[in-house]
């Protein structure tokens, strides 16, 4: 997200001269990458010892978090918003996505953390779908303020979570396939700073992340003292039941602080955060994401 001023050009470059790990993170958007969807971070006018680190969704990009972005650095946290590896290509029917791993997610979170710690000393992790289970994965650490997952994906709504492992197995021995999000507007379908397609690979090595988060629950219980789990009661694809295991898991293990916030009464859907997607779902849950991210 370009600078909108002089004055805040000037913030930038001040700021990325000490912060190397966020210059490191910027530096991975090659040319080939598209505008908005490119690592992107915003410092508050009046800075108040905070950072947000947004994590956008699988085939997603950082344009899906700009707004949530602005108000967050409206109300005083720096925010970091990475691309998460082989997404944002210009391309948007580009194979790379098949290659997406485990590792290479993790190392990209593991830089952006260290990029908001620059930043700012107290740090609230916010994902969406993958990025929710990215953001219950950085919950392993004491240093965050909080970590609010929307939607995680640990599992699909219409499997059972003891038949997801032999699946995803299964979908690794065998050629990779894309499918599209929406097989009418295929490649028309928005938004345009996200893939109009998934690959069957992708899914399954994310899967595997859910799956180690899931079997290491009562072994790892999480560091970080505030964690929320939003869920939408009419969800469409994520499983709300391995949500519930996960957190009861972590609470035998002796971990405090976690609670879900429970969406009711929206239309049967995922993705409630993008605005050019579903304008009307996003309009609706956005004051009470901003409630649950600010404590407000």
């Amino acid at each position: 997200m370009p600078p909108s001023s002089l004055d805040d050009a000037l913030v930038r470059e001040k700021t990325l001269v000490a912060a190397p790990a966020l210059r490191r993170l910027l530096q991975l958007d090659t040319p080939e990458i598209a505008d908005r969807s490119r690592s992107f971070f915003l410092m508050p006018a009046r800075p108040d010892g905070r950072a947000a680190l947004l994590l956008h969704g699988l085939t997603a990009s950082p344009g899906q978090m700009e707004r949530l972005a602005r108000i967050l650095a409206g109300r005083g946290y720096a925010v970091v918003v990475p691309r998460l590896p082989r997404h944002g290509r210009r391309d948007r029917l580009t194979a790379e996505l098949a290659k997406l791993d485990a590792l290479e997610l993790v190392d990209r979170c593991n830089l952006a953390l260290e990029a908001a710690r620059e930043l700012a000393a107290r740090i609230t992790v916010v994902g969406f779908s993958l990025g929710g289970t990215l953001a219950l994965r950085l919950a392993h650490d004491e240093t965050l303020e909080r970590a609010v997952a929307i939607a995680p994906f640990l599992g699909f709504a219409w499997l059972p979570n003891r038949v997801a492992p032999v699946l995803a197995r299964t979908v690794l021995r065998l050629p990779n396939a894309f499918a599209w999000w929406d097989p009418i507007a295929r490649e028309r379908q928005l938004p345009a700073h996200g893939y109009p397609r998934y690959s069957t690979h992708a899914v399954a090595r994310v899967y595997g992340l859910a799956d180690a988060l899931l079997a290491d629950a009562r072994l790892s219980p999480p560091r970080t003292h505030d964690i929320v789990a939003v869920t939408n009661d009419r969800e469409a694809a994520v499983n709300n039941r391995a949500v519930r295991r996960l957190m009861a898991a972590w609470r035998a293990s002796g971990a405090v602080g976690l609670r879900e916030e429970r969406l009711r009464g929206l239309r049967i859907s995922h993705d409630i955060i993008e605005p050019e997607r579903h304008p009307d779902l996003a309009d609706r849950v956005l004051p009470r994401l901003l409630q649950i991210v600010t404590d407000a």
